[in-house]
């Protein structure tokens, strides 16, 4: 006598996962805020519920928030990537960990955004529907770049998908 055994895993992503990562951003966004004075609350709030969006929408490919001086990001400065885990798993660490007592003299709170290969799939009134339930409309701009390097620290993930979080260090 033989025995087979069939199990399937089936994750759907729901908004509820999307704010699980969204809230981990904004927390350090907060941490960030208590080191530096930005962003302000109301700018979290908006940052966190454009990031729930853009990742229940599977449009998110990378979100940058941090310091810009001279056209390039500098220390304090973070990314995330978004990616779906295609059933493996991932780390889900905690926030935080951002580094106190850069100088941030003579630059300014910039954020930047990408989208993922979902979202150039849209049709042109799919893509401006989605912008409308936004809490706020991004302008085209160039991209920043970076002054030092991007340094892996943390992973976030929920219902399949994770957030990779680098973060800008300077080479001093």
């Amino acid at each position: 006598m033989s025995s087979s055994y069939t199990l399937t895993d089936s994750l759907t992503f729901t908004v509820t996962h999307a704010r699980q990562l969204a809230a981990k951003v904004a927390t350090d966004l907060k941490r960030m805020q208590r080191f530096y004075g930005k962003p302000l609350d109301t700018d979290i709030a908006s940052y966190e519920a454009e990031v729930t969006a853009f990742l229940k929408g599977g449009y998110l490919g990378t979100v940058t928030y941090g310091f810009k001086r001279n056209g390039n990001w500098i220390e304090p400065t973070l990314r995330y990537t978004a990616r779906d885990l295609s059933g493996l798993a991932a780390n889900d660490d905690d926030p935080g960990r951002v580094r106190p007592g850069r100088d941030v003299s003579n630059a300014a709170f910039y954020s930047y955004l990408t989208y993922s290969t979902a979202w150039y799939a849209l049709t042109d009134a799919q893509r401006a529907a989605f912008r409308t339930t936004l809490p706020f409309d991004r302008q085209g701009a160039p991209e920043p770049g970076v002054s030092g390097y991007l340094q892996s620290d943390r992973t976030y993930s929920s219902g399949g998908r994770a957030l990779d979080r680098t973060s800008v260090r300077s080479f001093g």
